[in-house]
């Protein structure tokens, strides 16, 4: 059984809105950071949907939502990283107290 390619595209549209809102309102740089993984797999939900839409034999959408993943899992260990480093030096993971590059 094949799912239609508008439940794809709507709980992707509504995971994306979900990581914009949190995005936009967050101050916790941990929370902004799980705001852009939502991103990232509103997009992935979306290539599978295209992918299962277009060619439902292929695994085209699967390879690039690996690809997806792969890098989400990059950005999302150096941005932790980053994180850690700040919150080393400033006691703090607010975004509005980010002001390591001022003089």
């Amino acid at each position: 059984m094949q799912l239609q390619l508008e439940y794809f595209l709507l709980s992707g549209a509504a995971l994306f809105c979900l990581g914009i809102y949190g995005l936009i309102t967050s101050r916790n740089a941990v929370r902004v950071l799980m705001s852009i993984e939502l991103l990232l797999n509103a997009v992935n939900l979306n290539l599978m949907g295209f992918s299962n839409f277009l060619d439902p034999s292929g695994i085209k959408g699967q390879v690039f939502a690996i690809f997806v993943i792969t890098i989400a899992a990059a950005e999302a260990a150096v941005g932790l990283a980053i994180i850690l480093a700040i919150y080393r030096n400033r006691d703090t993971i607010d975004m509005e107290q980010f002001n390591l590059l001022k003089w």
